[in-house]
């Protein structure tokens, strides 16, 4: 009987942890934990390699992995690939820091928002939320079908692929195009 019941309380243990990070979705082929921060879990991700050299490049390194909150709008592979030839080779050269800071930190608010709290400020504000980035970019969230939309000060527009992950300093989402900031 001990050990049965000790079976059941280690599977129930098991069970709890599992659940515990199951809310989060994987990203790029990995599992994203919330007691790890935001470039813990972009590290693992497949899907973001671009970015991490990215921020890597722009030394933004350790403020990602401050205390936060942060919310962290994450273009993919593809949505770097998709920028004109060349360009991802020419932000990352260190003459261009300044320039790649600015584009990186437009995709990074202040703020803990899950789609949820996006939804409601978009709807509280007529179905379109202004919102400011760290790096002093505009953009405008909506929700169209129940997916965040983002539009930059550029006029594009980015659709929130992979909504709330959730990290131990704030929150990611994963879009499919790179925010611009107005040139």
């Amino acid at each position: 009987m001990t050990i049965l019941r000790t079976a059941l309380v280690a599977t129930l243990i098991a069970v709890s942890a599992t659940s515990a990070f199951a809310k989060n979705p994987k990203v790029g082929g990995a599992a994203m934990f919330e007691d790890k921060n935001i470039i813990q879990n972009a590290l693992n991700s497949k899907d973001h390699t671009t970015l991490v050299a990215a921020v890597k490049a722009a030394g933004l390194v350790d403020t990602l992995m401050g205390k936060g909150p942060f919310t962290v709008f994450a273009p993919t592979n593809e949505a770097f690939a998709a920028l004109p030839a060349g360009t991802v080779e020419t932000l990352l050269k260190p003459e261009n820091k300044d320039q790649l800071v600015k584009i990186l930190t437009c995709h990074v608010v202040a703020a803990n928002a899950m789609s949820s709290d996006v939804n409601k400020m978009a709807m509280a504000d007529g179905g379109t939320h202004e919102v400011t980035t760290v790096g002093g970019c505009k953009l405008w969230l909506s929700v169209k079908d129940n997916t965040v939309m983002i539009k930059d000060e550029a006029g594009g527009m980015a659709k929130v692929t992979i909504a709330d992950v959730k990290q131990s300093n704030g929150v990611i989402h994963v879009i499919d195009k790179v925010l611009l900031p107005k040139m």
